[in-house]
């Protein structure tokens, strides 16, 4: 799917992937979404989906980027089961994105930047270690965090300034 090839258990692999999603975090903040980009990889070394979030653009609470990126895989593979795959998203997933990760079979989970608010994986629940889930999705998190956190907290920044901005002059 993507140009980005390589192999799926290097750090250098992990590193382009997460570059990858980055670039898609940076399409979703100028559709003025929130700047949350995702990428699917095969244990084969090979990019297979890619997304960013579009809730608002598409009218879908449930179009987080990793849910966009899940669907795409999942009709790439023919298969609503992503064995053997690595999910690379640049803000930790909420736990309706957890949920999703446990149901698809997703084997790994790399996430850059916490979530210190609405994160299931280590801020608010730790939704892969519940001890009732039948699938173990490895994870890691800090993969280029200070870089999808900036591009988080820019967003949240302009957006708030662009409110007071509008407040002040509908008055």
């Amino acid at each position: 799917m993507s140009e980005v090839s390589g192999q799926s258990d290097g750090a250098e692999w992990d590193l382009r992937c997460m570059q990858r999603a980055l670039e898609l975090a940076d399409k979703a903040a100028a559709a003025g979404e929130v700047p949350v980009g995702a990428v699917i990889a095969s244990a084969s070394g090979e990019i297979i989906a890619e997304g960013w979030n579009r809730p608002i653009s598409s009218c879908d609470p449930s179009a987080h980027a990793e849910i966009v990126t899940l669907r795409a895989a999942a009709a790439h593979m023919g298969n609503y089961r992503l064995p053997g795959t690595t999910l690379y998203v640049t803000v930790e997933p909420c736990t309706m994105c957890a949920g999703a990760l446990l149901h698809s079979r997703i084997e790994r989970l790399v996430f850059a930047a916490l979530e210190p608010k609405a994160g299931a994986i280590l801020s608010q629940n730790r939704v892969l270690d519940a001890p009732f889930c039948n699938h173990r999705v490895r994870y890691q998190q800090g993969l280029l965090a200070e870089a999808a956190a900036e591009r988080m907290s820019g967003f949240f920044q302009r957006r708030r300034a662009e409110k007071s901005r509008s407040k002040v002059e509908g008055q």
